[in-house]
């Protein structure tokens, strides 16, 4: 079936009436499919951008679909809008679509396409041949396959790549001259519109997106300059489980040799920090220090995943992936009671699919059931789709509301397919979710073609109403079942970018396929080894904590020093907003104090975003808008130096009588058990005999004893030793 408009349809029958050389279905042409040959070409140029006429509004009078996703509404904005001026089977030469891109006449997008190029041929090929949108059963576009796909270069080179499109119908088609190229790490190589890569020099590994029509595809990088390393460079490196052994692989693939094992006391505050949020005190670390057990590492970390701290940090964790916000006082004590299921979640060490569908199927009355307390901000159908989507799958699309996911074969079809799993709850009222029930009459429709659908997972099965059935639970079933391609890949990779500050897929909350992980071998085998331990969180930790590459020192060598994603070294980050204020507490000993809140004494026990504090507004604390990782922020930035240098705050807890300075004051303390109180409580290290011999120094120099105190601890405060779990 093809479809003209008035005006071409006109042109052609005056041609044919009067003898003119009419070639538009002559036997010897193919006719050009829009969907199949037009579309991408105006990919590839940009036509149909989210900067061009791709965005929502069009630009200067002419939309199309934000790459393509809707081929039928793009041909009639093309062929049967602007009067049929913009495409002439006429005069093919004299069409504004040709006339602009080519620069012939005036173009805000300037100049896209070179006169009598291939591109240029094949264009105008389609107006002569009449501007057919193709054949009745046309194949789609299933899968496109980048060859090869991947490659391991060294030093700078040139690659050209093969891109092969395969149908429904089992054809397949080279489409390397029309298909998208981006790159995600332009300092390693860049690729032109060709498909040619160029590396750049510099070591490391990175992947180029590829897109064509509806689907992507990715072709991973190697880019080697170190020479091959010998097995002597692993030989301090003992593998202790199959995480070791998978991280290893890749370091000799990547020619990358660790750092050293860490020291008693870097491991001690590493852990401490990350999987508790808490510092070691000083009777903690020579304690640890003095221990002789050879697996007292192990030892430590199966005790503190016991510890109330541990079920603290990590319920505020998941408070920030379930967003349990308030968004006013007045919902402050529902924010509590989720906070506290949350956390007794932790305490029993609930299974994390029994966690997520507890969440997702929950329904009766919030009184009963403190996690309905997720729908108060999951309200809509949009927010449940990405909420669930973001928080439990890794998967971030919304875009995909719109229109088809430009990076993820995720349609608007399928957005919306996923939303009718929720179809059939009863409204609620937004902030004021107290019963949840069903409603067997609610429906989904596409708000393109107002058609109803049924649920569909991501790349799942259709699932039918059943009459007295909550649809959900079939969405849970599929969530948490074994082989859910997202589910335990998800919740693996962040927990793995919690403790290494780097997801294996980086953000951790956006595992597209043009997002890979940098070892996907890892990510997988964590993730079936989650799943055979029955979605144990505690056992994924353990995993974690206890290989040898989580006990790797912070120190970079010179062969690993521009290592990011490899984690030949552990990664130094500054602590998070909450952890570095609790922190600063535990080291000057006087804890924060919020108002609104005068039983918490701790930052990490805030139940939600609503506590008052210009420290954790000023370092970037989460306040729940959305499930993604990103809330937080760890950027340095100018205000967090002047805050720590300059705040009342800051200063009032090195004054306060009751804090460690008074203690650390009193005439009777030697300088040098005050300056090593001092070290533990803040780096959780002796000082090294230089800092000794300086802080005695001053401590004796006959100055105020309580001001020089004060003030090595103000200076110890604003290091980066401090600031930074390394």
């Amino acid at each position: 079936m093809r479809r003209f408009s008035k005006f071409a349809v006109v042109v052609m029958l005056v041609l044919s009436l009067s003898g003119g050389a009419g070639v538009a279905f002559a036997d010897d042409v193919t006719p050009i499919s829009f969907a199949n040959d037009i579309v991408p070409v105006l990919s590839k140029l940009g036509c149909n951008s989210g900067g061009c006429h791709g965005k929502a509004i069009g630009q200067n009078g002419f939309k199309l679909s934000l790459y393509g996703f809707d081929s039928d509404s793009d041909y009639a904005a093309l062929v049967n809008e602007g009067l049929g001026r913009r495409v002439s089977p006429a005069a093919p030469d004299d069409s504004l679509f040709l006339l602009k891109a080519t620069g012939a006449m005036p173009h805000g997008g300037g100049v896209r396409l070179i006169a009598d190029s291939d591109t240029y041929r094949l264009l105008r090929r389609w107006i002569e041949q009449g501007l057919p949108l193709g054949r009745e059963g046309e194949p789609l576009d299933v899968k496109l396959e980048v060859i090869p796909n991947e490659h391991i270069v060294q030093e700078k080179v040139l690659k050209p790549l093969r891109v092969v499109v395969h149908y429904s119908d089992g054809s397949t088609r080279d489409v390397t001259q029309v298909a998208r190229y981006d790159t995600q790490h332009a300092d390693i190589l860049t690729v032109n519109t060709d498909g040619v890569v160029q590396t750049t020099g510099r070591a490391g590994e990175t992947s180029v997106m590829v897109r064509y029509q509806n689907c992507v595809a990715t072709a991973r990088f190697v880019s080697l300059t170190a020479p091959v390393k010998s097995e002597s460079d692993y030989a301090t490196f003992k593998p202790k489980n199959f995480v070791d052994e998978l991280v290893l692989a890749k370091w000799r693939k990547l020619h990358i040799s660790p750092s050293t094992e860490s020291d008693d006391i870097e491991f001690l505050r590493r852990v401490f920090i990350d999987a508790m949020g808490t510092l070691p005190t000083p009777q903690e670390v020579r304690a640890f220090v003095a221990e002789t057990a050879p697996d007292k590492r192990d030892t430590l970390i199966d005790r503190v995943l016991q510890r109330e701290e541990y079920f603290d940090l990590w319920a505020h964790r998941l408070g920030d992936l379930v967003r349990n916000r308030a968004g006013d006082a007045n919902s402050k004590d529902n924010t509590i009671a989720f906070a506290k299921w949350i956390r007794q979640s932790l305490v029993e060490n609930k299974p994390y699919d029994q966690f997520v569908r507890e969440i997702i199927t929950v329904s009766g009355k919030r009184a009963d059931h403190p996690q309905m307390d997720w729908y108060r901000w999951a309200i809509t159908h949009e927010n449940r789709v990405e909420d669930t989507a973001q928080a439990f799958l890794g998967l971030r699309v919304s875009c995909a509301n719109c229109h088809n996911h430009p990076f993820e074969k995720v349609s608007q079809t399928d957005y919306w397919r996923f939303a009718a799993f929720f179809a059939r709850l009863k409204s609620v009222t937004y902030g004021n979710v107290d019963e949840l029930s069903l409603d067997d009459k609610g429906e989904v429709k596409h708000p393109r073609t107002e058609q109803v659908l049924t649920p569909k997972p991501f790349g799942g099965p259709e699932i039918a109403y059943v009459e007295g059935e909550d649809p959900r639970k079939k969405l849970a079933d599929w969530l948490t079942a074994a082989d859910n391609p997202y589910f335990a890949r998800a919740i693996c990779n962040r927990v793995w970018g919690h403790y290494f500050g780097v997801g294996l897929v980086d953000p951790v909350d956006d595992m597209r396929a043009t997002n890979p992980p940098s070892n996907p071998e890892l990510l997988d085998a964590l993730a079936r080894d989650f799943v055979a331990h029955k979605f144990d969180l505690k056992h994924l930790m353990q995993t974690v904590l206890k290989s040898r590459v989580y006990a790797l020192s912070s120190s970079p060598t010179d062969d690993n020093r521009h290592d990011t994603r490899n984690y030949a070294r552990y990664y130094s980050r500054r602590m998070q907003p909450y952890v570095l204020l609790d922190a600063i507490g535990s080291a000057t000993g006087v804890q924060q104090k919020f108002e609104d809140y005068p039983d918490v004494k701790k930052a990490i026990l805030l139940p939600n975003e609503t506590a008052r504090s210009d420290f954790l507004e000023i370092f970037g604390r989460s306040i729940r808008a959305t499930p993604c990782e990103c809330e937080t922020s760890l950027a340095p930035n100018l205000s967090q130096v002047l805050y720590l240098l300059n705040s009342d705050e800051l200063q009032r807890k090195l004054a306060d009588k009751a804090g460690i300075t008074t203690e650390l004051a009193k005439p009777e303390k030697l300088a040098a058990d005050v300056v090593e109180e001092l070290f533990l409580r803040t780096f959780s290290r002796l000082p090294n005999s230089n800092e000794l011999q300086d802080g005695i120094k001053l401590l004796d120099s006959g100055l105020d004893r309580r001001a020089v105190v004060e003030d090595l601890l103000w200076t110890l405060l604003n290091s980066k030793e401090f600031l930074f779990n390394h």
